[in-house]
């Protein structure tokens, strides 16, 4: 009995087995290999596509880089008649709307994510969760109408003039909110970006910080520690890649709005002198011009294209490098 059980219980190679077997090793090692090639041209198609978006941009802008070369970056003319056009006025549009954004929309999302992961009433959490999700569904043109005819009349008659009054006559940043109080402008447009990029950050950062072990959690309570050193010592720490991601995805959709933007900013080719000065941005620029433009015109606004590319690239490598650093520092 014992010798035929271990017989019995010996593997049968499948060189060995009957036609059956042998026919459905080699279906399954045909499907592994089709599976396989099929997912890496998914993967290689994504590179094919950022590759041609690349390629085609970089194409149709030579002619504006080759006229003015590396110093189209800090040129501020923009003269459609006399071909002239320099990114300078478009980059420092979009690097400060973004900026502003950013500095209003982190901490906000930062709170409504902590709030609903750590004290918001079970009862509650589902339906808010789902309210900052909806402001994500919102498309950006309903932003930009919302900006234009309900928050800049507003932000004219009774924001503006009571910072100005308040932080005008400082030194220093006191020029910083001088001009015009007419609720359009670098400002404006920071902040209607803010509530845009807002729910992408929250939503990104909610589910982050749910995915911390609730034994972890648990542990630093039952060690004395308040909701904020478990948050600052536990959550935190174990998050980071998901709060610094989502804070680069609100990065990006606030570099390349276009739309919201496009209807508060003022759309002004000249260099902002105060936040309160309209200015323009690189995807204003290209909504603004692009169905008018023919020749060289059309040339330089795909070097402006292609620098919003450049310019996102570089903000995403910077957070990836950021990351590296803090594991590295971790000693992960």
């Amino acid at each position: 009995m014992n010798v035929g059980t271990t017989m019995s219980s010996q593997p049968v190679p499948v060189e060995s087995g009957n036609p059956d077997m042998l026919s459905i090793a080699r279906r399954q090692r045909i499907e592994d290999v089709v599976f396989h090639r099929v997912t890496q041209g998914f993967s290689l198609l994504v590179l094919v596509a950022l590759l041609g978006i690349i390629i085609s941009l970089f194409i149709n802008a030579w002619p504006a880089f080759q006229k003015f070369g590396i110093g189209f970056l800090w040129r501020v003319e923009w003269d459609v008649v006399n071909e002239e056009f320099g990114a300078a006025i478009a980059i420092v549009g979009t690097l400060l709307s973004a900026g502003i954004a950013l500095l209003i929309a982190v901490p906000l999302a930062f709170g409504i994510a902590l709030f609903l992961t750590e004290n918001c009433p079970v009862w509650l959490r589902r339906p808010l969760g789902t309210a900052v999700e909806l402001l994500a569904a919102v498309p950006s043109i309903i932003y930009g109408m919302f900006g234009l005819f309900v928050f800049a009349p507003l932000f004219a008659d009774h924001v503006q003039p009571g910072i100005q009054g308040l932080l005008g006559s400082m030194p220093l940043i006191g020029p910083l909110f001088g001009g015009a109080t007419n609720g359009i402008g670098i400002l404006a447009a920071g902040i209607v970006l803010a509530f845009m990029i807002l729910p992408f950050i929250a939503a990104v950062m909610r589910d982050v910080f749910e995915i911390v072990p609730p034994i972890l959690r648990e542990s630093a309570y039952g060690l004395g520690c308040t909701t904020w050193e478990v948050v600052r010592r536990v959550v935190l720490p174990y998050t980071q890649k998901g709060v610094i991601g989502g804070v680069m995805l609100g990065l990006g959709r606030a570099l390349g709005e276009t739309m919201a933007v496009t209807f508060v900013i003022g759309n002004a080719n000249r260099l902002p002198t105060s936040l309160f000065s309209p200015g323009t941005s690189i995807a204003s620029t290209l909504a603004n011009e692009f169905g008018e433009a023919a020749d060289f015109h059309l040339s330089a606004l795909f070097a402006l294209g292609f620098l919003l590319f450049v310019i996102t690239f570089v903000v995403l490598a910077a957070a990836k490098v950021l990351v590296l650093r803090a594991e590295k520092a971790k000693g992960l």
